[in-house]
């Protein structure tokens, strides 16, 4: 006999999910599209019901669309350069309001309390603040990119005191130094970010595409980050869903456990994708294994073909084979599946008991986590294994990531006499150094 209510078999069958997901952390991706009128309603409900089962929400939203129609109204049209835009006092302005309306407007739907809304009887408090910590990206090529910024850290223990105390946190898409400063950022970056310093069991993109699709149309539920790229490649995903793509294999290959592509055009999507068996859209899940180790000869190509990209762009000073060949023993290295992902070199110069740290590299496709601060820390156990006491770093671009390291500035005279004679003052590098 059919049942008069379809929704009780789902709600049998969804049993086991709402035991596994209860108490779990939850990173979710909200494009600003998903929050126009018309489509709000149904999501911001089913966000409320995931808190009232237990699940941990970190929600982060995005301003791109809405922020894009209003500068267009404002009559601004922002720079760009090198696919980055520019973003100056009157842009900042606009999109701080844009986010601040969006904020309010989030809040204000997760707060109705009357007996013929869908949310009466739940009281969710809704949290936001200075939570995400960003540095500016500077200039480029001569070109100030003024209030646009890169996450720089999450504060996670801040975040998780937040989640312990029941609140929804909200992230939007904006950084604070420092300094003082605000800075605008990428929202899917903010996210992903947030979900590895969380270890978040989640990651959830809701974008405009139902996750990935092969070249004969049909739905991948289930791909690691090596068949998503590979399938990517062979079926040129639209702009929206490459860029949710490279987040999500990102945050797999940095240790969070299952990343989720659905769209919210769909408004049975977020629940369909968490509480059945198949789900509704694409989950990216984590790799495997990855460690610290000294470098040896047979990392050389893999040496080079982390470095020469950044040697191109003037980051790095350009390292021969040679070179690489003659100080291997200088170098440790990340490995992860037999492909090298990050590197650092410590050149010692012990008649002066000190140490450069040089080459501190990790590939595009694992930044964030705590790497840097791996290979900093194997550094240092080297630096001290030899005698040294102190450490100096000679930078163009990086100097924020060494004064949040605990280095500071110091004087080319004040390095060791054969570093000194090499330094070239065309680069002018700043010389930052560090106690052991």
């Amino acid at each position: 006999m059919d049942t008069a209510f379809p929704f009780a078999d789902w709600f049998r069958n969804s049993s086991p999910y709402i035991d596994a997901h209860r108490g779990r952390t939850f990173v979710i991706l909200v494009e600003s599209e998903a929050l126009a009128d018309h489509e709000q309603s149904s999501l911001i409900q089913d966000l409320a019901l995931l808190h009232t089962l237990g699940v941990r929400l970190v929600l982060v939203f995005g301003v791109r669309e809405s922020t894009a129609q209003a500068l267009s109204v404002a009559g601004i049209v922002p720079r760009r350069h090198q696919q980055q835009v520019v973003i100056d006092d009157a842009a900042m302005a606009v999109i701080e309001r844009e986010i601040a309306r969006l904020r309010l407007l989030i809040e204000a739907r997760l707060s109705p309390g009357l007996p013929n809304s869908p949310l009466h009887g739940m009281e969710i408090n809704a949290l936001s603040g200075n939570l995400v910590m960003a540095r500016p990206v500077g200039i480029r090529d001569g070109v100030d990119f003024q209030h646009a910024g890169e996450v720089r850290r999450v504060r996670a223990s801040a975040i998780r005191g937040l989640l312990e105390q029941q609140a929804v946190v909200i992230l939007p898409p904006l950084g604070y130094s420092s300094t003082g400063e605000v800075f605008d950022l990428d929202a899917a970056e903010v996210a992903r970010e947030t979900a590895i310093a969380l270890e978040a069991d989640k990651l959830i993109l809701l974008g405009h595409a139902a996750g990935l699709h092969d070249a004969r149309g049909r739905l991948c539920h289930q791909l690691t980050p090596g068949e998503a790229n590979a399938l990517e490649e062979s079926v040129n995903p639209p702009a929206e869903l490459r860029r949710h793509l490279h987040i999500a294999c990102e945050a797999a290959r940095q240790g969070v456990g299952r990343t989720h592509l659905v769209s919210w055009q769909d408004r049975d999507a977020l629940l369909g994708e968490l509480f059945t068996r198949d789900g509704v859209g694409t989950m990216i899940t984590r790799e495997r294994y990855e460690q610290v180790r000294p470098a040896r000869l047979e990392d050389i190509g893999g040496l080079l073909a982390l470095l020469q990209p950044l040697e191109a762009r003037g980051v790095l000073v350009t390292r021969s084979r040679e070179r690489l060949e003659q100080d291997i023993e200088d170098y440790i290295v990340i490995e992860r599946d037999g492909m090298v992902i990050g590197c650092a070199a410590l050149h010692p110069f012990s008649e002066a008991g000190s140490g450069e740290l040089a080459c501190v590299v990790v590939h595009d496709n694992y930044r964030g986590g705590d790497r840097g601060n791996l290979l900093l820390s194997a550094i240092e156990r080297e630096a001290r294994r030899q005698g040294l006491s102190e450490l100096f770093a000679l930078t163009t671009h990086t100097a924020h990531w060494f004064f949040e390291h605990g280095f500071v500035e110091g004087e080319v005279s004040t390095l060791p006499e054969r570093r000194r004679v090499s330094w070239n003052p065309q680069r002018n590098s700043r010389v930052l150094v560090r106690p052991l």
